[in-house]
């Protein structure tokens, strides 16, 4: 009795499909043990801060020789690059204070010149006109979700909006993270969403709600901030050798 052969256009059907199934998986997981191991450890530090104090970084602190200072406390949950969902990439880090609204101060990390557009309820732009890493080209230092739930603006009463052009230095205060999410009732939790942003040529910052409009600040902070290098690490100043 003869066995059965499957046709070749079958065999290379099963193939491919074993070659998409294996190539699939292996972005899954790297998706599930990168920002989805990060949602689960930012629960825990919302949930319960107290119990998770080494993961904190300090506002003010400067990591090593970096140029900007670290702008507020808190746990930096969301990396660079992290992804939501398909298609989305994080344009900056996400630093979660383990407080409510309101409390935790935010700094300027870098000197440059403040705007707050007349609109703006919980953001506040920086421009720096020399790039300490590349001082050849203009960049903008942007922070956002300083704001309660209904949009109430936990920004410092010296940047008023229709701010433009105030000469600040680093560690100037700015105001308090907040939870605001650009829809009144609809809050995120309490953080500071901290981004670098690229000049538009012209002397303008460009969207920073593209990935492609912003800069890896690994460099600027002396962190480890990049997702796509950075699986599952906490990033944290690291110690001198003689602590």
């Amino acid at each position: 009795m003869k066995k059965r052969r499957f046709p070749l256009v079958l065999k290379i059907f099963l193939s491919l499909g074993m070659v998409v199934a294996l190539v699939g998986g292996y972005y899954l997981y790297h998706w599930y043990t990168g920002s989805d191991a990060r949602s689960r450890r930012v629960i825990a530090w919302i949930r319960h801060p107290e119990e998770h104090p080494a993961w904190a970084v300090s506002a003010l602190e400067r990591c090593g020789e970096a140029p900007f200072l670290i702008p507020t406390e808190g746990y930096i949950g969301y990396l660079w690059g992290d992804s939501f969902r398909p298609g989305h990439k994080h344009q900056g880090i996400d630093i979660f204070a383990g407080s409510e609204a309101g409390v935790t101060p935010v700094y300027v990390v870098y000197p440059g010149y403040l705007t707050r557009m007349a609109d703006w309820k919980s953001t506040l732009i920086i421009r720096v006109p020399s790039d300490p890493l590349q001082p050849d080209r203009q960049i903008w230092t942007y922070y956002t979700h300083l704001a309660g739930p209904g949009g109430d603006s936990f920004i410092d009463a010296a940047f008023p909006p229709g701010t433009s052009e105030v000469y600040v230095e680093a560690g100037t205060f700015l105001g308090y993270q907040g939870n605001y999410s650009g829809t009144p009732g609809h809050p995120v939790g309490v953080h500071l969403h901290f981004s670098i942003v690229k000049d538009d040529g012209e002397g303008q910052f460009l969207n920073e709600l593209q990935i492609r409009n912003t800069l890896d600040p690994t460099p600027y902070f002396g962190l480890p901030l990049n997702a796509a290098d950075n699986r599952d690490t906490i990033p944290l100043c690291p110690k001198d050798s003689g602590e």
